[in-house]
């Protein structure tokens, strides 16, 4: 009860600060698009109402999390001293991970979190979170959309529309009002770690067109208006290193970059992103010191401000990532980050070390007051688009109507079928000949994992007897042999293989067992139909295979998707939109229509 009455204060407050904001933040928006040639616009009268320690705060968006945790534990009182006491601009909502996955918050509990925290912050503050596939990237009891690159392999520009609108909506609906999505990175390299499926594809001006059709989407209904970031900036496709755990290189050659990795990033300005995200790689190309773009002068001034003509928000990626702390203290990647050009600082390990840097690297001489006044600017101005000077609050009551929308869970499922795509099909796999003999085997990564159980369970529906054989990355071989073994009496073989693209994972193979299970059955008695969940480039290491097939996510959505293309229910229409050489193309794909398996031939 006594939350309750405290936040009904904390309403009447904000109403007060609204009211007090109002008549100041048009002024805002005329010092939002100072460039990197003109630092000295006078300061707004909401900015002049901010010392320079309340400046500095403003550029750095701190680690939270969508739960609500109780008021005595240090997590909690360690969040509300960085927001009330030292009042920083705002927070990112990541995702806890336990056993390996990531947690999602349920959506009343995150949406009371972040009012609560709202109530508490003398400015609004901006609430971010990677949304690439929409809320459920970090919301539970959401619809699940499959990965970028699935949006790519199903060729519609409509539907990458409608889910920026959808994201936006969802957002909104829980107190986010920062999207760190699209990601605009072409991924070239099939061995990238960190990218892969996050990207819409691999050909520059097929991923601009979705980048542009996404933010146009999340920017179509100004009620549900969000910061939409177009990210890794210049771009990490072609890298084959995580920048979480190292400093991540593009070796590519200038006119190169221009050709390539920039093309999405100019579509995105023209559309009018309001954030680019800097990437944790080095360029030799655009910056000739051994440092991450992030830290680049070159690189966020030189190119992204001066060249190529933007004028938003420049945030960098998240400063506890191994591409920068492993290079310097945290407030001295934080004065490194603004020199360069950089206009909020994300995820600093310690974030009021930072202030403390900036605000001496401001009273030394190292960097003007005018050039923190520029991005505060931004930032201020960003709040006043997102409409946080008219309410920095969410409405919980329309939570549900917004995140449970009928065709938004159809839009995911509709993009997971038809994204679908299989590139080899020697013995005729697709759709299932016959129940008889047919088996299914999930390589999964880890015994804690939910992933195969969709699949499982839709296959099943219709072929209730269907043999399944469950096979996770920490299997001892012996173990590994054995199960592989009783698959001999199996016609035909299905064999998901789920590889998701995590941070701190370092590669995209199959781990651990999961390698060895595939070589045994690709090497057995029956034909063996591989369908990735996640990373498509798998055929490179199992060529041999008699079918193989993509979903480029590893999501329910396209679980089930898997199980209609098996079953026949659905016709295969997804293309390519990646390469895998020699052995695939961009827009390879076979065409095959829907031919359910019958109730004759199913063993039912």
């Amino acid at each position: 009860m006594l939350r309750r009455i405290c936040f009904s204060l904390q309403i009447l407050a904000a109403v007060w600060l609204a009211l007090t904001f109002c008549s100041v933040a048009g002024a805002v928006t005329a010092t939002a698009s100072v460039s990197s040639k003109a630092e000295s616009t006078p300061a707004s009268p909401l900015l002049r109402g901010l010392t320079l320690r309340d400046r500095v705060a403003q550029l750095i968006i701190v680690r939270g999390y969508g739960d609500y945790p109780p008021a005595d534990d240090a997590e909690y009182r360690r969040f509300v001293h960085w927001i009330r006491d030292l009042h920083v601009g705002g927070f990112i909502v990541a995702g806890r991970i336990r056993n390996g996955n990531v947690i999602q918050a349920p959506p009343f509990e995150m949406a009371a979190f972040i009012n609560h925290m709202q109530g508490q912050a003398r400015t609004p503050l901006l609430v971010a979170a990677d949304l690439e596939r929409g809320a459920s990237q970090r919301v539970a009891e959401s619809p699940r959309f499959p990965f970028m690159m699935a949006f790519g392999a199903a060729h519609d520009i409509a539907a990458i529309r409608e889910l920026g609108a959808a994201t936006a909506q969802e957002a909104r609906s829980v107190g986010l009002n920062w999207v760190f999505a699209p990601d605009a990175d072409v991924n070239n390299n099939p061995d990238n770690p960190i990218i892969n499926v996050r990207s819409f594809g691999e050909d520059p001006q097929a991923v601009a067109d979705a980048v542009s059709a996404f933010i146009e989407g999340a920017h179509q209904n100004p009620a549900d208006y969000v910061l939409v970031t177009a990210k890794h900036f210049p771009g990490h496709g072609d890298t084959a290193q995580d920048s979480h755990l190292q400093l991540a290189t593009v070796t590519a050659a200038k006119e190169r970059m221009e050709a390539v990795e920039l093309v999405p990033f100019r579509a995105a300005i023209k559309r009018g992103v309001d954030a680019v995200m800097t990437a944790h790689l080095a360029v030799p190309a655009l910056e000739p010191e051994n440092i991450p773009a992030t830290l680049s002068h070159s690189i966020l001034t030189g190119v992204l401000r001066d060249d190529l003509g933007f004028k938003g928000i420049i945030v960098t990626d998240a400063l506890e990532m191994q591409g920068v702390a492993g290079l310097y203290s945290p407030g001295e990647a934080a004065v490194r980050s603004v020199e360069a050009g950089a206009d909020a600082l994300l995820m600093p390990t310690d974030p009021e070390a930072c202030i403390n840097a900036l605000v001496a690297a401001v009273e030394h001489g190292r960097i003007s007051r005018q050039r923190i006044d520029a991005s505060v600017s931004r930032l201020l101005a960003g709040k006043q688009r997102a409409g946080l000077y008219r309410t920095r609050f969410t409405d919980l009551d329309k939570i549900s109507d917004a995140l449970q929308e009928r065709k938004f869970e159809d839009l995911a499922q509709t993009v997971a079928n038809h994204s679908f795509t299989l590139v080899k099909d020697d013995q005729h796999l697709f759709p299932m000949p016959s129940a008889e003999g047919a088996c299914l085997a999930v390589l999964s990564e880890d015994d804690f994992s939910t992933h195969g159980e969709t699949l499982a369970r839709e296959l099943k529906r219709h072929i209730p007897n269907l043999p399944l054989y469950v096979v996770h990355a920490g299997m001892p071989d012996d173990l590994v042999t054995a199960i592989a073994g009783q698959t001999t009496h199996c016609r035909r073989i299905y064999a998901a293989a789920f590889v998701t693209v995590a941070a701190g994972r370092g590669n995209v193979a199959l781990a651990g067992a999961l390698n060895r299970f595939m070589e045994l059955l690709q090497h057995g008695p029956a034909p063996v139909a591989l369908v990735s969940l996640g990373n498509p480039y798998l055929l490179r290491d199992f060529p041999d295979v008699a079918a193989y097939a993509a979903t480029f996510s590893s999501m329910t959505t396209s679980e089930a998707a898997a199980a209609r293309a098996i079953l026949g229910e659905i016709p295969i229409s997804g293309k390519m939109p990646i390469s895998i050489p020699p052995l695939v193309k961009i827009g390879d794909g076979l065409d095959v229509p829907a031919h359910p398996v019958t109730a004759s031939n199913s063993g039912q």
